[in-house]
């Protein structure tokens, strides 16, 4: 049996992934409708492979099921 990890995914491979600008990435973070990062080491963030790969799969949905 294999187990799944759960990558740690940087900025460059989010907004590729994605499609989206640093800006609108931010703006969406802020807003509740994209993943929130998480800090790595002091200086560094990443975000979970799996909640990027939620919010790619539905991304007008993401976070309305969230927020209650």
């Amino acid at each position: 049996m294999t187990e799944v990890v759960d990558r740690i995914i940087r900025l460059p491979s989010v907004l590729k992934a994605t499609g989206l600008s640093r800006s609108t990435l931010y703006r969406k973070i802020n807003q509740g409708t994209f993943p929130k990062q998480i800090a790595i080491s002091e200086r560094c963030i990443g975000w979970r492979e799996s909640a990027v790969n939620a919010w790619l799969s539905n991304p007008a949905r993401y976070g309305r099921s969230r927020k209650s």
